[in-house]
């Protein structure tokens, strides 16, 4: 993950599986969290995330719901992202346990 701050029009999933970071969640003023290899982040369309610190070996992985389409937006959103956002819909199951929503 790079140290950079994004935004996606697409709900996400990301999975770490080696090593461990400091991530802000929310954009900034957002909370800032550990994660550690084995963790996963189930992150709504709209939510900011940036990686602040990470060690050498850290590695994740992200993923999207079929049919939905991510957009890395690194401004503050303006009224046609958020109606993006607001549009996005909620998939038919977990991304992490498969169970229906």
């Amino acid at each position: 993950m790079k140290k950079r701050g994004s935004r996606q029009t697409a709900h996400e999933v990301l999975g770490c599986f080696a090593g461990r970071a400091t991530l802000t969640i929310g954009g900034p003023g957002g909370q800032t969290i550990e994660i550690t290899a084995g963790d996963a982040l189930m992150l709504p369309a709209g939510t900011g995330h940036k990686c602040e610190a990470a060690s050498d070996d850290f590695a994740v992985v992200g993923a999207y719901p079929a049919g939905q389409d991510w957009d890395v937006v690194t401004t503050p959103a303006d009224d046609a992202t958020r109606a993006r956002i607001a549009a996005v819909s909620v998939p038919d199951r977990d991304p992490v346990t498969g169970e229906p929503f």
